[in-house]
C-alpha cells in the first residue's frame, strides 16, 4: 500500500509494483514543473552596486555637461570651461563601483571559500544579509546522510564487531550503517545472502546471522527495542545463543543543536518541512527545540508554505538536500544545500556547503552580512566624498591633477576598507541587516 516514486533504487530483494501514475504522473515530473515555476515567479534580484550604477553615468557626464555649459554661460573660455569639466568627471569616485564592492565580493568569497561554502549565485550575498526565517528540511540536512548505529555503546564489543563484519557481505543500506562500525574489514568466507530476509554465514562451526528480527530469532527483544526508540529501524543479530538488536537511523549533525540554538537565540524564526513521516520529525523538532515543524511535505507542499511566509513579509533561507527540496530551494529568497545533495538540488541552490557540521549556515549568514554592510559602508563615502568633492571641482577649485590625486586617494580609502571583509563575521541579529 505504500508509494514508490519513479527514480527510487532497489538496492536488494524484489518488489510487486502496481503503475499508478507515468509520464506527467510522475513525481519527477511534478518536480519540474515546479521548479519552472519557480524560476519564472522568482525576479532576477539585482545587486546593490548594479543599482548604484545604473544612476551614476548618467549623472556624471550630465553634471560635466551642466558644468562646461555654466561657465560658457558665464563668460568663460571655452578651454576654462572644458577644463573644469573635466576636472568634474576626474574627480567624481567611481571605485565603489568599480572597485571596492566587487574587492568586497571577492574578499567574502574568499571568508566563504575558507569555511567551506562555495556560491552558486552572486547576488547572494545580498540576499542572505536579509533573512529572517529558516526553514530547514530533516533528512539529510539537520541529519547525517549516512545511517549510523545509535546504540552501538550499548552492545557488547565482541558482538558488535561480528555483526559488523558479517554486514559487509550485504546489500542492504541498513547493513551498510552496520558495517562502518568493523575494524576488520574482511568479509565472512561463504556468508549467503536471503533476499528479504538478511545474511547468514557459519563460523567456527556456529552460525551468525543479521537482518530481520524474524530471521534472528529476536522478535522480543526486537518489540522492546522499538517500543523505546519508535523512530529508529530496527536490524537484528544472532551469533549462536547470543542475540542483540541494533538501532539504525540517521543521527543529528554533530553541531545541530548549538547552531540551532545559537540562531534562535539570535531571533531567527526556525522551522522543520519535512519529507519524512512526522513520528520521525517530532523527535528531531524537539531536540533542537523547534516548535514550528510539519511532516510528510510534498514539493508543493513546501512551496506553499514558503508562498505563505513570503505573503507575511519573510526573507526565507531554505536548506535541504533532496530532489523533492530543489523546487523549494529554488522558489525560496535565498537557498543553501550540503554537498552530499542531489545534483538537481545543489544545481537550484544559491550556495553548497561542505562537511558534516551545520556551522557553515550560520558562517554563510555572518559572513553575508558583514559584506553588505560593508558594501553600504564603501557607497556611503563614495556618496559623501562626491558631495564635498564635486561642488569644489564645479567652482573651479580643483584643477585635473588635484582631482586625479583625490579621486586616488578615495579609491585606496575605499579599496583597504573593502579588505575588512576578510575577518570573522561577528554574530547579528536578523534587524541589524535592514
Amino acid at each position: 500500500g505504500q508509494e514508490v516514486y519513479a527514480g527510487s533504487l532497489n538496492y536488494n530483494g524484489t518488489l510487486t509494483l502496481r503503475v499508478t501514475a507515468a509520464g506527467t504522473g510522475t513525481l519527477l515530473d511534478e518536480v519540474e514543473r515546479l521548479l519552472e515555476s519557480a524560476a519564472t515567479a522568482k525576479s532576477r534580484y539585482v545587486q546593490l552596486a548594479d543599482r548604484v550604477a545604473r544612476a551614476y553615468a548618467p549623472m556624471v557626464h550630465t553634471a560635466a555637461a551642466l558644468t562646461a555649459l555654466t561657465w560658457i554661460a558665464t563668460g568663460s573660455s571655452v578651454h576654462d570651461a572644458l577644463i573644469t569639466a573635466i576636472s568634474v568627471l576626474i574627480i567624481t569616485c567611481p571605485c565603489a563601483r568599480a572597485l571596492a564592492v566587487p574587492v568586497v565580493q571577492m574578499v567574502a568569497s574568499g571568508a566563504l571559500f575558507r569555511a567551506g561554502i562555495f556560491l552558486n549565485a552572486g547576488d547572494a550575498f545580498e540576499r542572505l544579509a536579509k533573512i529572517d526565517t529558516i526553514v530547514f528540511d530533516k533528512t539529510g540536512t539537520l541529519t547525517l546522510p549516512a545511517m549510523s548505529v545509535v546504540n552501538a555503546g550499548e552492545i557488547a564489543p565482541d558482538l558488535l564487531e561480528a555483526a559488523s563484519r558479517l554486514a559487509l557481505s550485504s546489500h542492504h543500506p541498513l547493513a551498510a550503517a552496520v558495517a562502518r562500525n568493523a575494524h576488520d574489514r574482511r568479509p565472512y568466507e561463504h556468508a549467503v545472502e536471503e533476499p528479504g530476509q538478511g545474511v547468514r554465514a557459519v563460523v567456527d562451526g556456529v552460525e551468525m546471522r543479521l537482518g530481520s528480527p524474524v530471521f534472528c530469532d529476536a522478535e522480543t527483544m526486537a518489540r522492546g527495542a522499538a517500543k523505546n526508540d519508535p523512530t529508529a529501524s530496527l536490524i537484528a543479530f544472532s551469533w549462536g545463543g547470543k542475540r542483540a538488536v541494533l538501532l539504525v537511523r540517521q543521527a543529528l549533525r554533530p553541531d545541530a543543536v548549538a547552531v540551532v540554538r545559537s540562531l534562535r537565540e539570535r531571533g531567527f524564526d526556525c522551522r522543520i518541512l519535512s519529507g519524512d513521516r512526522p513520528e520521525a520529525v517530532a523527535p528531531v523538532a524537539d531536540a533542537l527545540g523547534i516548535g514550528l515543524w510539519r511532516g510528510g511535505c510534498k514539493p508543493a507542499d513546501k512551496i506553499a508554505m514558503l508562498d505563505t511566509l513570503k505573503s507575511e513579509g519573510r526573507k526565507v533561507l531554505m536548506v535541504g538536500d533532496g530532489l523533492n527540496d530543489a523546487p523549494a530551494l529554488a522558489a525560496a529568497h535565498v537557498s543553501l544545500s550540503p554537498i552530499s545533495a542531489a545534483d538537481l538540488t545543489q544545481a537550484q541552490a544559491d550556495a553548497v556547503f561542505l562537511g558534516d557540521r551545520l556551522e557553515p549556515v550560520q558562517e554563510a549568514i555572518g559572513i553575508a552580512r558583514r559584506a553588505h554592510a560593508l558594501m553600504r559602508q564603501i557607497l556611503g563615502i563614495a556618496l559623501v566624498y562626491n558631495l564635498i568633492a564635486v561642488p569644489l571641482a564645479f567652482l573651479g577649485y580643483v584643477t585635473p591633477l588635484i582631482a586625479a590625486l583625490a579621486m586616488s586617494g578615495s579609491s585606496a580609502l575605499v579599496t583597504l576598507n573593502a579588505l575588512r571583509a576578510r575577518g570573522r563575521a561577528p554574530a547579528v541579529e536578523p534587524d541589524a541587516a535592514h
